[in-house]
């Protein structure tokens, strides 16, 4: 199998791992009687940790000139970790090993991104075309997931986690290592990186506009079961979100133009806010989970286009740099924010509140992301032009 396929492959298994971890934990920790608060508390020091570990791996991973040698080893401690996470109910032992595995499952992310980035300009294909896969996974095993908590119980996840692990450690240790540039990535590269303007404030555009996905993410299915519904109708709102995105990723190639990335966030923005303000008002669990298929015109919309911009603005040697700090962004400090103060609004003042709290920053996030298309991307037009 060739190295395109053997990411595709690694693609799905991760984020069905991901699914599992990211929409689920929310989801088996209400079910183990936690309050919002504590769930908000739990996933929010997951963030902490994240943005310890995202770097870290990253920079071990520079320094060994070996991303194949770090995903194994973050493959091998996930899946274990996982299988106890998933086995465990008691308060302490849950905070353990949730951040145990924010600290080895996380890291892979950005390590995974800049594979697929990488491999498809070395292989002539489009990054969508790899990353669909991703999104394929994160559906299916949404769906799957909701009916195994249904039909087994909450702790039966430990074992298809930790199977879907090992699957993922086999595919990895069949992939070869990605091609790497010249200049190793150095804290003095990481200083110049986010020191300039223009780097910056698309920097906070993403944090913006990743606040309201996250604390939609965490707490999506929390609200479904306060809403009445059940744990296979969480599945299925997930399946719903995640399966949308595989047709926007895969067209990716057709639909994205360059030069227009701020323009394409700005638009994602304006159906988040839809999406959100929308949520607020709904009182069925089944409209809930249904219009979540808003999710094709969101986060592969969002997703995509901040990744080509960002791989249009820094250098090759910094692209890795980019990737972990984007990463480090979506899933990290919007994390904590997401999940600490989104813990606190739910718990304090309910689901309605929340939507529309989140409805209101996404707002924010379009007008920021307009403002910012006036004033830079007119230039990026102009420089592609006299190129």
């Amino acid at each position: 199998m060739n190295a395109p396929n053997l990411l595709r492959s690694f693609n799905f298994l991760y984020f069905s791992l991901l699914a599992m971890f990211i929409s689920f934990l929310p989801v088996y920790l209400d079910v183990q009687g936690l309050h919002p608060a504590q769930i908000g508390f739990i996933i929010g020091t997951g963030g902490f940790v994240t943005l310890i570990a995202q770097p870290l791996w990253g920079m071990i991973s520079d320094k060994t000139r070996s991303s194949r040698k770090v995903l194994l080893t973050l493959l091998l401690f996930s899946s274990v970790i996982g299988y106890l996470l998933y086995d465990s109910s008691s308060y302490p032992l849950l905070i353990l090993f949730a951040m145990l595995l924010y600290f080895f499952l996380m890291p892979i992310d950005p390590l995974m991104e800049s594979l697929n980035f990488t491999i498809a300009e070395s292989s002539g294909i489009s990054y969508g075309s790899i990353r669909t896969y991703g999104a394929l996974g994160y559906a299916v095993a949404s769906l799957v997931t909701g009916y195994v908590i249904s039909f087994f119980g909450a702790n039966s996840l430990a074992l298809l986690f930790a199977g879907i692990g090992f699957i993922s450690f086999v595919i990895a240790w069949m992939m070869p290592n990605a091609p790497v540039t010249g200049k190793p990535v150095t804290l003095s590269s990481l200083k110049h990186f986010i020191s300039n303007r223009e780097t910056l404030l698309f920097l906070l555009l993403v944090f913006i506009c990743s606040i309201p996905a996250r604390m939609n993410d965490t707490f999506l299915g929390v609200y479904i079961r306060e809403l009445g519904g059940s744990t296979e109708l969480v599945g299925q709102a997930f399946f719903l979100a995640a399966g949308s995105e595989i047709l926007v990723f895969a067209l990716s190639f057709w639909w994205m133009r360059k030069g227009k990335e701020l323009l394409t966030i700005s638009f994602s923005a304006v159906f988040y806010f839809l999406r959100f303000f929308i949520s607020a008002w709904i009182t069925d669990p089944h409209l809930l989970a249904y219009l979540q298929i808003l999710q094709l015109l969101t986060f592969p919309v969002f997703y995509s286009a901040a990744i080509q911009y960002l791989y249009r603005i820094v250098p090759a040697e910094w692209r890795a740099t980019g990737q972990t700090v984007l990463a480090l962004l979506f899933f990290g400090i919007s994390g904590i924010l997401a999940s600490y103060i989104g813990g606190a609004v739910y718990g304090n003042f309910g689901g309605k509140t929340l939507y529309l709290s989140i409805s209101a920053i996404s707002f924010l996030g379009m007008l920021f992301g307009l403002m910012l298309y006036r004033v830079y991307g007119k230039r990026l037009k102009d420089t592609k032009d006299a190129v």
